[in-house]
C-alpha cells in the first residue's frame, strides 16, 4: 500500500465507487438495495450491461453465503449438545440481555 503522504493515490472514479457500493449493499442485504447507486451509475453513464453483472455478482456472494451458513448450522445442528433444564444455549449481551 502506498503512503499517501509522499505519493498520493487519485481517488476512484465515481462510477467505480458507486458500482462497490451497490455490490456490496446487495451482497449484505442493506435495506436501500443500492437505488441511489443506481441512479448515479446511470448519470454517470455505465451501462446496463455492466450493472447487470456487477448485482448478479453480487446476489451470486450473498446466496453462496447464506448457502454456506445455512450448511454449517444443519452441520451443527445434528450434533448440538443437550441443554439442560434451566440452562443457556447463548450468553447475554453486553447490557445482560437474553438473546435466546
Amino acid at each position: 500500500m502506498s503512503d499517501m503522504r509522499n505519493n498520493p493515490t487519485p481517488p476512484l472514479h465515481p462510477s467505480i465507487v458507486a458500482l462497490v457500493s451497490l455490490a456490496a449493499g446487495i451482497a449484505a442485504k442493506h435495506p436501500a438495495m443500492g437505488l441511489c447507486q443506481l441512479q448515479r451509475l446511470r448519470s454517470l453513464g455505465v451501462s446496463e450491461d455492466h450493472i447487470n453483472t456487477v448485482v448478479d455478482i453480487a446476489r451470486h456472494i450473498r446466496d453462496e453465503a447464506a448457502q454456506k451458513l445455512d450448511t454449517a448450522f444443519d452441520e451443527q445442528s445434528v450434533a448440538a449438545p443437550v441443554v439442560e433444564a434451566g440452562g443457556a444455549c447463548c450468553t447475554p449481551t453486553a447490557s445482560g440481555q437474553a438473546c435466546c
